[in-house]
């Protein structure tokens, strides 16, 4: 046991350090309770948290023994959180498969030296896996699993309290109190309680007994357990972690299975589930039953996967801080499409609008021309109260807010450029570039053609929004745009003329605008969606993009233009027309 721990503490210098002071200035708002969270970037609140541990995040791939770097990165993400200010509790699995690999041990060294050489090949082989009852496992391995724990959560300066739970704790009224209250305590002490089932004593599941409502839940595994101590103790939010990357619409590995980002309560006929996990036995069905029984709760769930985790590596912390990792569980539906279906949408009216003739796609430009100016009362509304939001909020310098206002002048300009782009444009897609002869009646001919998608973030000028897609529209290409919040008013009314433009040729859903609460750094990881990402704004901007996108490639530019050069017989009044356009 000594050589394990030892080996754990090892271990730990090679997982991946998290910076506690990263993490350090957490603030926690009080959540009414009964009410789950509404959205990933609200899961930053989240005080109480109750991370449940799979069977196969736990253990090793041979089922015997447990995954100590896995883990050891695991506790290390559950002690950031809890030197933050936040209440940790686990519920773990791995008690069973460590005290397999104990007992096995056990057999193996009491057999005689007799024994073992008059055995066969085939029959040592046969006993080097015994068989063995999972509750002698359970019983075996428990001591060994919770030392383990203790010793990890150690190096870290955090203390951690046992607790084994049946179902009768739960139903029998005084048992229940005296756990709520112990865990109560544990956590006011800054204790992190890891709960299991004693699974030395515990019956076998009923086949029939279910999650019957928000009173009435059997403890059938981890899972159910996970569900029932996340609303018994009010937490704010639960994370199931499991060797699957969240909830896909039908079984994971099959050509079609998508990853679903948010799962409704209403979607749960839409779903085919697959096999259990290799070592666990409540399957990816019961984990979405004990999740949307303890969302009905007020618990919030995600169900993520803990072997393999994406983004940054650490899981549970990505989580915390709303990155979209998993599957989010919500109640409240959005009214508009998820950037995934906007991608999908945009992509297919993209092909639509790339066959069109290049007479079609500048008569589009040049009806967004005439809106720009038919309707410019409008924008300029729009435009009016961004400015006045963006003032009284004094977080915005005044270069910003200067960037950020429109004009009837500017509008005008707009216009003007873009029917210029509606008539210079009209060979950009389908144009020969190069011509060459390979053989006899055979023609090697560079063609432009559209690139895809595209996904352009840009800041707080919106005259970006017409400009941009009067290019994509040019060029072919299907945009997704994500605009600054503070020009969200603005941007709205851009938008709905540029699809009003699209509409005369029955493309309006090749633009979209990502108005949805996505980080930046979520939608650049789209790569099997968006073919290249192009970022307007800052130089920071530009490096940030760089470094979120996965898989997609970025068009970044430099610092800009810096200067304006006169020559000495240039017209005063005209250099300052012009130096006053370019730095204003």
């Amino acid at each position: 046991m000594f050589a394990r721990l030892a080996l754990c503490s090892r271990l730990q210098s090679n997982v991946h350090p998290v910076s506690i002071r990263e993490f350090s200035q957490a603030k926690f708002f009080p959540r009414p309770h009964g009410k789950s969270f509404a959205h990933r970037s609200e899961l930053k609140q989240a005080k109480r948290i109750v991370v449940k541990l799979g069977s196969a995040v736990v253990t090793r791939g041979d089922e015997c023994g447990l995954a100590l770097g896995r883990l050891a990165s695991i506790v290390e993400q559950v002690a950031v959180l809890q030197n933050q200010g936040r209440e940790m509790m686990i519920v773990t699995s791995g008690a069973v498969a460590f005290g397999k690999q104990r007992l096995r041990h056990e057999i193996l060294l009491s057999q005689s030296v007799r024994q073992a050489l008059h055995s066969g090949q085939n029959q040592l082989k046969e006993m080097s896996v015994p068989v063995l009852e999972a509750r002698a496992c359970a019983a075996a391995g428990q001591s060994g699993l919770m030392a383990l724990y203790e010793a990890m959560f150690t190096q870290y300066s955090t203390c951690t309290a046992q607790i084994l739970v049946t179902n009768l704790d739960f139903h029998d009224e005084q048992k229940r109190r005296n756990l709520n209250s112990t865990l109560h305590e544990l956590l006011r002490m800054n204790i992190v309680p890891i709960i299991n089932t004693n699974d030395a004593v515990v019956p076998p599941p009923v086949p029939n007994s279910d999650l019957q409502g928000v009173n009435v839940i059997s403890i059938k595994d981890n899972d159910s357990l996970a569900a029932r101590l996340a609303v018994e103790m009010k937490a704010d939010l639960l994370i199931a972690l499991s060797d699957v990357e969240g909830l896909y619409d039908s079984p994971p590995g099959t050509d079609d299975a998508k990853l679903i980002d948010i799962f409704y309560p209403g979607d749960q006929q839409s779903i085919t589930y697959g096999t259990k996990s290799r070592v666990g036995i409540g399957g990816m069905e019961a984990k979405v039953k004990a999740a949307l029984w303890a969302l009905q709760g007020g618990t919030s769930v995600v169900i993520a996967n803990g072997t393999y985790p994406k983004v940054t590596g650490h899981v549970i912390t990505d989580i915390v801080e709303g990155k979209k990792v998993g599957t989010f569980f919500s109640e409240v539906k959005p009214a508009g499409p998820t950037v995934e279906q906007q991608t999908e949408m945009a992509r297919h009216a993209g092909r639509a609008l790339a066959s069109l003739l290049p007479e079609q796609r500048g008569e589009i430009i040049c009806c967004l021309a005439e809106l720009l100016t038919e309707k410019k009362e409008e924008i300029l509304n729009a435009n009016k109260r961004d400015m006045e939001l963006a003032t009284a909020s004094g977080r915005f310098s005044q270069s910003l807010i200067n960037r950020l206002s429109l004009s009837t002048s500017k509008l005008n300009s707009l216009a003007i450029g873009l029917r210029q782009l509606a008539v210079s444009s009209r060979e950009s897609v389908g144009r020969v570039l190069r011509r060459t002869r390979v053989a006899n009646n055979l023609e090697l001919e560079q063609i432009t053609v559209p690139i895809g998608v595209l996904l352009v973030i840009f800041e707080s000028r919106p005259d970006c929004l017409p400009q941009v897609s009067a290019l994509a529209i040019a060029s072919g290409n299907a945009l997704l745009l994500k605009g600054g919040k503070e020009a969200s008013n603005t941007n709205r009314i851009l938008h709905q003329l540029t699809q009003e433009a699209l509409s005369i040729h029955g493309v309006s859903d090749a633009i979209q605008l990502v108005s949805t609460r996505e980080e930046v750094e979520d939608l650049c990881r789209l790569d099997k969606m968006i073919d290249l990402i192009i970022p307007r704004g800052s130089s920071q901007l530009v490096r940030d993009i760089q470094r979120a996108a996965k898989g997609i490639p970025v068009l970044g530019h430099s610092e800009g233009v810096c200067h304006v050069y006169v020559d000495q017989d240039a017209s005063i009044d005209k250099a300052i027309d012009v130096g006053m356009c370019a730095k204003m």
